[in-house]
């Protein structure tokens, strides 16, 4: 098939499609199925402590440890991996190889029990890895088919897309949750956790299903086209070297990562365990109304996210992007304030509606910044790998220091209020980024 121009239609929506066909894990995965199961399974257990690898641990920090050392894992190959694909030209491969490990690891988590615990935190350790290892490669070509001019709606349309096509499953699956017997599952609790099970399986087949299209047309990679031979590590630690070097004399790119690698720790960090804090800290009344609760609230953020992520890039139009995510930063400072005081479950559905609004605005809006601060170059991949590196970075610290304070004062509640601390210095580092 002939490569699509730079800047076509077709090869824009090709590229935004992919986050409709992964923000599935990122919603019924990470945010809303999965944790309701994994608390579940606790709570038919009778107990909050498990024994994993000689000692006891609560249920919350144990979860929040495996996804920082998933978190890790991708730090430390994404950049080598990244100099790879830049210097062989064939960063789809990759792509590919993170959005099948991540789809068949969400499959796996059907298996997913309490009896088994270390196979099970295993796949749930492999689906992040294969999310985040396929977002680093697929956040790698927005320089790459898009002009600076496009690139903030058009980051902006991939994830209300995301937001759009995930909802669609996670309304399936919540159907499936509520009303078990609709799909001739039993009309109990076990019901309700077999249809968790079956969600976990729809993510793995829509997710590798729909990246199909994403791949037929987006192109295999920039660059030479260089043959795989034994020194290739080498020549992409070389690649790795030549971006770091240009990086550090980008005065402006320096100082917007530095300033992303802070705030993003925090907003990251939030996204990933809002709904085990509205599990164990809101006062739901019965597990049926906590069950739907928390769902709907995370139909909201999805939603609005979707009117966040439009608004925020028209804002960066007429503000400019800096000035736009020091606002949105400010925003999230009274979130977290607001988080700490709330018991009750209209304020915790108040609180999804503006941390919706906010979290489209500020992953789109930062992905497309970074990208028009590039310099020219085909080395893309490379120098996203230090985007997506600083993120999930900054994400091990935050869920570390998230899980520790959790563990060591028995209340969630304090650690999303020592988030603010993240917010307040991204603001800082932000107002030192060059405005031109």
């Amino acid at each position: 098939m002939t490569e699509l121009a730079k800047g076509s239609k077709k090869l824009l929506n090709a590229w935004a499609f992919y986050d409709w066909a992964n923000s599935v894990y990122s919603l019924v995965i990470a945010s809303a199925i999965f944790p309701i199961f994994y608390g579940a399974l606790f709570k038919l257990r009778g107990v909050e402590y498990i024994t994993v690898f000689g000692g006891e641990i609560r249920s919350t920090p144990l979860i929040s440890y495996t996804t920082a050392a998933a978190f890790l894992l991708i730090s430390v190959i994404a950049p080598i991996l990244s100099g790879i694909a830049d210097y062989l030209g064939n960063k789809k491969s990759f792509m590919k190889f993170f959005c099948y490990l991540g789809g068949i690891s969400c499959i796996g988590l059907y298996f997913f029990s309490l009896e088994h615990i270390y196979f099970s935190l295993l796949l749930y350790f492999l689906g992040l890895v294969g999310f985040w290892g396929s977002v680093v490669f697929y956040n790698s070509y927005l320089p790459d088919i898009s002009f600076p001019d496009q690139q903030d709606r058009i980051s902006a349309r991939g994830y209300s897309m995301g937001y759009l096509g995930s909802v669609i499953l996670l309304i399936f699956n919540l159907a499936m949750v509520m009303k078990p017997h609709w799909f001739g599952l039993a009309d109990d609790n076990a019901g309700s956790m077999k249809a968790m099970q079956i969600s976990f399986v729809t993510v793995g087949i829509w997710w590798i299903g729909f990246s199909q299209y994403s791949f037929y047309y987006l192109p295999k990679g920039r660059g030479e086209k260089k043959k795989l031979h034994k020194k290739v590590i080498l020549n992409g630690f070389k690649e790795l070297q030549k971006v770091q070097q240009s990086l550090l004399l980008n005065p402006k790119l320096k100082r917007y990562l530095t300033a992303f690698f802070v705030y993003s720790m925090a907003v990251q960090t939030i996204m990933l365990v809002a709904t085990y804090f509205g599990e164990q800290e809101i006062d739901w009344g019965d597990d049926s109304a906590k069950t739907a609760g928390l769902i709907v609230s995370i139909l909201i953020i999805q939603l609005v996210a979707v009117i966040g992520a439009t608004l925020t890039s028209r804002a960066s139009e007429r503000f400019g992007n800096i000035n736009t995510l020091m606002v949105i930063n400010s925003i999230w400072v009274a979130v977290c304030i607001y988080a700490y005081t709330m018991h009750s479950t209209t304020q915790f559905y108040a609180a999804a509606a503006v941390v919706g609004l906010v979290m489209g605005g500020i992953q789109s809006l930062s992905r497309s910044t970074y990208s028009k601060f590039l310099p020219e170059t085909e080395d893309t991949t490379s120098f996203f790998s230090f985007y997506d590196v600083s993120e999930k970075i900054g994400i091990v610290i935050g869920m570390l220091i998230y899980g520790f304070i959790d563990q060591i004062t028995g209340s969630m509640r304090n650690s999303v209020l020592f988030l603010i601390i993240f917010f307040v210095l991204g603001i800082i580092l932000l107002s030192r980024v060059p405005k031109k």
